[in-house]
């Protein structure tokens, strides 16, 4: 049978890799076994054992798994899973049922990778925001446990608030929340995504003028003025969009399947 034509020549058609082989490529590249987690890590909930389209999407959802569904995926990756506690499980919920319901009926697997993935150097939700905002120079920071979450990094020449703000708007959100209490320019940055707000302290003593994050809670305000560091609170979910779409791509790239980033924004 001849190829699928369009105006433009033949369109090839994705590639078919094994569920299994991408789960041991993810879990290796993101060094799982050094992130301890509240949640298992890899593969959540296991569907067809061939895939061809991938899915990506910040948390799970009923709504992430039906659209991945409706776009023909057989996997799908997320950075915030299912099953998250320690200890003994309390009863499965309605709405629990209802996404793993639509998991099973599509034959979906899910993929969930969290901590490793904010803290992975190259296409970790960190490092992707320090390449968007020109950030270089990077050194681990953020202590949790025994591992650091994010990193410490320098602009090429010293920054001003106003001159990072405009590059978070650019790049992560358009309305971030701005503590304005750091020096009038500086030389280091510290970034890490999500609910990082308590780590601003931990900002300033580690040198930087900024302290760039997703979720601000109730304290930020007075720990970043207490600590003279200025703190950006560009959103949690719009500072862990980057990690899960690197992961579909770089799978696009190796395996050759097809990739979408299923976008359900969040204003939080």
């Amino acid at each position: 049978m001849p190829s699928p034509q369009t105006a433009g020549g033949p369109v090839s058609s994705p590639a078919v890799a094994d569920r299994d082989a991408i789960v041991a490529f993810l879990n290796e590249l993101l060094d799982v076994d050094r992130y301890p987690d509240a949640m298992p890590i890899g593969m959540q909930v296991p569907g067809a054992k061939q895939v061809t389209h991938v899915a990506t999407g910040v948390s799970a959802s009923l709504e992430l798994f039906q659209r991945a569904a409706a776009a023909g995926a057989e996997l799908v990756i997320v950075h915030h899973g299912l099953f998250y506690g320690s200890g003994p499980r309390p009863a499965m919920t309605a709405r629990e049922k209802a996404r793993l319901k639509a998991l099973f009926d599509a034959d979906l697997s899910l993929l969930a990778y969290h901590l490793c993935l904010d803290a992975h150097p190259a296409v970790g939700n960190n490092a992707r925001i320090c390449d968007l905002l020109g950030l270089r120079g990077r050194e681990p920071f953020g202590d949790h446990g025994a591992i650091t979450l994010g990193f410490l990094a320098e602009p090429e020449q010293p920054l001003t608030i106003d001159q990072l703000v405009e590059r978070v708007r650019e790049q992560i959100a358009p309305q971030p929340l701005v503590f304005r209490d750091g020096p009038a320019a500086f030389e280091w940055v510290a970034v890490i995504s999500g609910a990082a707000a308590k780590y601003a302290a931990d900002a300033a003593e580690a040198g930087a003028g900024c302290f760039v994050t997703g979720e601000p809670n109730e304290q930020a305000m007075w720990e970043a003025s207490e600590a003279g560091v200025h703190l950006i609170a560009a959103g949690h979910y719009a500072t862990e969009v980057f990690g899960v779409r690197a992961l579909g791509d770089l799978l696009a790239e190796r395996f050759g399947v097809e990739h979408l980033f299923v976008d359900i924004p969040n204003p939080v």
